[in-house]
């Protein structure tokens, strides 16, 4: 619990980190939740800026995957804050990049925007420091903010910035491509065939590694896709999928994303 061995921080907090963050990306939401709050009740008691920080942002990145946008925004929040008075966002930049989504995604586009410029300031400055560990996931949230905020070429570029800096996280680069899928689905400048290259490239990264919520993602992704151009059967079968796995992991602010689209269908 207090062990540190030479890490920036106690040993138990990269656990708590990789062990909630992992239990997420696979859909198992309610335990990963239980051991959020055991861990945010250990680091709270430790009074460890860094640790507290990255505590709640853990749990924020919880939420953002479940769908749970209004919790996420106050536990990132609140993170970000603690971050500020020990003094370690530089090295954190993480939060802000992914306040900036979440703030978009609210509808608070003023605050979105600052975050967005904020956070590519601190990834940048991470990146000439040769800290690219991570990066991906950053430039990710950034482009999923810049995407929400319509400006769907900065988004673009932030997407491949993810990839790029994603080589040894297949994970990550899996987020990237759904990422440049939804891009390139976007009504205003819908590329369908590149749509669906990157939807199939995320769901071929995802899949092997139970991703599970990210697989319906890309799923709703094509579902969607193939409503707009037309092709109803293909339509409904993605959409179909992607319904039955949301259920399955009470995602529901999803479910009803993907309940609207198969009423647009019918």
């Amino acid at each position: 619990m207090h062990e540190y061995i030479g890490a920036a921080q106690p040993l138990l907090l990269y656990d708590y980190i990789f062990g909630v963050s992992s239990l997420a990306q696979l859909g198992r939401f309610d335990e990963a939740f239980r051991y959020a709050v055991d861990g945010l009740r250990l680091d709270e008691a430790r009074h460890h800026a860094s640790a507290v920080g990255q505590a709640h942002y853990t749990l924020g990145i919880l939420h953002v995957l479940r769908g749970a946008w209004r919790e996420a925004r106050s536990l990132i929040e609140q993170g970000i804050v603690v971050f500020r008075t020990g003094n370690v966002l530089l090295n954190s930049p993480g939060p802000v990049a992914l306040s900036a989504w979440v703030l978009a995604q609210v509808g608070e586009a003023t605050d979105a925007l600052v975050r967005l410029r904020e956070g590519e300031q601190l990834l940048e400055r991470q990146a000439a420091n040769g800290v690219v560990y991570q990066l991906g996931r950053g430039y990710h949230s950034l482009g999923r903010a810049a995407l929400l905020l319509g400006a769907l070429e900065e988004a673009r570029i932030l997407g491949e910035r993810a990839i790029k800096y994603s080589p040894q996280q297949p994970g990550d680069a899996a987020h990237a491509e759904h990422l440049l899928g939804d891009i390139a689905a976007h009504p205003d400048r819908l590329d369908a065939e590149l749509a669906t290259l990157h939807y199939l490239k995320a769901l071929a990264l995802a899949e092997p590694r139970g991703m599970r919520p990210l697989v319906a993602h890309c799923h709703l992704g094509l579902g969607m896709l193939f409503r707009r151009t037309g092709k109803r059967e293909q339509a409904q079968e993605h959409l179909t999928t992607a319904m039955t796995m949301y259920r399955e992991m009470g995602m529901t602010y999803w479910l009803h994303r993907a309940e609207q689209e198969m009423v647009e269908l019918a």
